[in-house]
């Protein structure tokens, strides 16, 4: 009886030791990279990653440049001179053909075409057609490839934006992040396999959630690491008051004696997850600080960036911190740029939108090149899903609307094996359904996995008694792309 107590009274204090602990050091290095050679002893096949690659990959790393909220392809990269021949004229039932609209126009009386209040140009050997709201990408297309062709079935922000980031609509499912850290690990163990990295433009947002960069039912060393830009890029990640490097480090030593005792006696992968979480927060202590330092980058990438760089918590500062993240081993580096969201005011707000991220895009793939890291990065650039060629609510040439439009929509993609100078896919001349080439969500993300040298029917994790990947039960590589 006394035996029992005493075990009991253990447990508790420990329990509550290492809840009170997880108030700071825990919720440090959520999604830290898997550290292969740790803590794997005992551990049920399904709970270990692949570890290698199926085959020679062509890209190392992705930063991925998403638009959050679906920046409009008839304004940016899918050029439609019939909608403005047919400006205020109603869009043909042929061509809509009964297809799903969203609540905020399916009641609608009419539904009137507006064309782009921007002008297209032809650019670079390609002679693809970018807006005017896009001159710095426009000068770049030779690096690119642009797909006009993706479509999805999500029609509302939440599900659609989930979607790209784990395959699924409904959420709790890994993110691709975490099934990238998963399948690969990290090339650094100073640092996170998979960091998140946040802004906010001008236009109307949609919210961004934790459950976007989740690791789901994978051990939770593969949740995205948030960056933020406040005077501490990472919470809790300095020593708190009162405890010194070596005190942590000892703190540490006989954290991680009592984690084994309780893994011994639990088994619960979790326990070893969270030990590697507080390593990984210790090391970070010195990685962190200085790469998340700008100021010490010289002139010509400040001018190439331009002077938003150094403002934290911009798009432009966010750009040019992937590069330096990705150049120091993180596997995936995922931006979100808020307010692209324009049911209405379009042709303002979507200037002020492009002008956030057209200069720090561009000059990500520039500063990439001429440092010899494009061709093993890949980065992408695009939203949850596009908008429609009818206008929103009342129209005039220079103020109108789009609503959400999953059926056709643009994104592209550059570098990591990505054919340069291309552009692949098309929609009707209506800029409504796909004619040719059509890329779906699954497909994009079978491709992304590809360049990294990962089958994505091969990257699975059993749970609930069936074997999940990314790409759920379809998608296909799209080989045309790829060099």
């Amino acid at each position: 009886m006394e035996k029992d107590f005493l075990e009991h009274g253990l447990n508790f204090n420990r329990r509550r030791f290492l809840s009170k602990l997880s108030l700071g050091l825990g919720s440090v290095a959520l999604g830290s990279l898997l550290i292969p050679d740790l803590f794997t002893g005992g551990m049920d096949e399904s709970s270990l990653p692949p570890g290698i690659p199926d085959f020679a990959p062509k890209a190392k790393r992705v930063i991925y440049l998403f638009q959050n909220g679906a920046p409009s392809q008839l304004e940016s990269f899918d050029y439609k001179p019939k909608l403005r021949e047919m400006m205020g004229q109603e869009l043909p039932a042929s061509i809509r053909a009964g297809q799903r609209l969203t609540g905020m126009t399916a009641n609608q009386a009419s539904f009137p075409l507006v064309g782009s209040y921007y002008d297209f140009k032809q650019y670079g050997d390609s002679r693809a057609w970018v807006s005017d709201l896009f001159p710095y990408t426009a000068k770049v297309v030779d690096d690119i490839c642009i797909i006009k062709s993706m479509h999805t079935e999500a029609i509302n922000h939440d599900p659609a934006l989930t979607f790209f980031q784990t395959g699924a609509q409904q959420g709790n499912r890994p993110s691709m992040g975490a099934w990238l850290s998963y399948g690969l690990g990290s090339e650094n163990k100073n640092l996170p396999a998979f960091t998140v990295l946040l802004s906010r433009g001008k236009g109307n947002g949609q919210g961004v959630y934790s459950k976007l960069w989740t690791n789901g039912f994978l051990d939770s060393t593969h949740q995205g690491v948030q960056f933020s830009s406040g005077e501490d890029p990472v919470l809790y990640l300095k020593d708190p008051e009162g405890l010194n490097r070596f005190e942590r480090r000892k703190m540490l030593d006989n954290l991680a004696q009592l984690n084994e005792i309780s893994y011994k006696e639990f088994g619960d992968p979790e326990i070893s997850a969270k030990v590697q979480q507080y390593e990984m927060a210790y090391r970070m202590q010195t990685a962190v600080p200085e790469i998340t330092d700008l100021s010490k980058e010289p002139d010509d990438i400040i001018k190439l960036y331009g002077p938003d760089c150094l403002v934290p918590g911009t798009f432009a500062a966010n750009c040019l911190l992937a590069r330096k993240l990705s150049e120091n081993g993180v596997r995936f580096v995922q931006l979100y740029h808020q307010g692209w969201d324009q049911h209405g005011n379009l042709p303002s707000e979507m200037a002020g939108q492009a002008k956030d991220v057209d200069q720090a895009s561009a000059a990500l793939i520039t500063d990439l090149k001429q440092r010899g890291l494009l061709d093993e990065t890949l980065v992408i650039w695009g939203g949850e899903f596009g908008r429609t060629n009818y206008s929103q609510g009342k129209m005039t040439k220079d103020n109108y609307g789009r609503d959400h439009h999953p059926r056709c929509f643009s994104i592209w993609m550059a570098g990591g094996g990505v054919k340069p100078g291309i552009v692949y896919g098309e929609s009707d001349e209506f800029g409504y359904n796909v004619i040719s080439n059509p890329v779906h969500v699954h497909d994009f993300q079978a491709t992304v996995l590809h360049q990294l040298g990962l089958n994505h029917e091969k990257l699975t994790f059993k749970h609930l008694g069936r074997r999940y990947r990314l790409t759920d039960v379809s998608g296909k590589v799209v080989k045309d792309i790829l060099i």
